[in-house]
């Protein structure tokens, strides 16, 4: 049994990987980077995006936790005034790229299985197109993927439901019978705007109280899907 379920769409950051432990260090490096290794300045630019350098953790109100590239390079250029945004954008999808992915579950095992139960596999993520595929590379997951999309892939960004309808679209697909799996009510909202079935995992910022109005079920990580597909007599 599948629920019904002909596809299943995933978010990227906080979903196929764990946010924490992969962007927070993460970021902390890059802003000092962006600094010139001045850690005043590293700490200014940090607020501009929520982020506490002194503890190096996201507030929860961080654009970086759901926002695209762009919005990020926007933010930011305020404090690194000799970058115009488009050569900042570039910066940081160059880094983002090279960003070590810490998985949520083993992925390889989990996709495969997703994939001969017969299910088409997506990715909407609002990171930019050319470190999201990077990242699926590096995990070893790239060719398990039937549709991959970024924020610059032509579709939009979530909360809108582009994304989701183009991988629809291309798979010829009925939206009520994908489910959408995020950690963020972006992706949530997304889900919900496309006719889909919202699933919540907590491997990213947000609680279980923040993402169960919007799911049909809030899951502790990916690795949980199966036995949801499959429930047990």
């Amino acid at each position: 049994m599948t629920q019904g379920l002909t596809g299943i769409i995933f978010d990227k950051d906080g979903t196929l990987f764990d946010y924490r432990t992969t962007w927070e260090a993460w970021s902390s490096s890059v802003l000092l980077k962006l600094a010139g290794g001045d850690h005043e300045k590293a700490s200014g630019l940090a607020q501009l995006i929520d982020f506490d350098y002194a503890k190096q953790e996201f507030l929860p109100q961080s654009i970086v936790i759901a926002g695209t590239p762009q919005e990020i390079a926007e933010a930011l250029s305020v404090g690194v005034p000799e970058m115009d945004v488009g050569t900042l954008f570039d910066v940081l999808n160059e880094e983002a790229a090279r960003a070590p992915q810490m998985q949520a579950a083993p992925l390889v095992p989990l996709l495969t299985d997703l994939r001969q139960r017969g299910l088409k596999l997506g990715v909407a993520t609002n990171d930019a197109e050319a470190p999201a595929l990077a990242h699926l590379d590096q995990a070893g997951v790239k060719p398990l993927f039937d549709f991959v999309a970024g924020s610059d892939s032509g579709f939009g960004a979530k909360p809108e439901p582009g994304q989701l309808l183009g991988f629809c679209k291309l798979h010829n697909l009925v939206p009520e019978s994908v489910a959408m799996v995020g950690d963020s009510l972006h992706d949530l909202k997304a889900g919900a705007a496309a006719g889909m079935v919202p699933i919540g995992v907590l491997t990213g910022m947000a609680t279980e109280a923040d993402l169960a109005p919007y799911a049909r079920v809030v899951l502790p990580n990916i690795g949980h899907l199966p036995d949801w597909l499959s429930p047990k007599a």
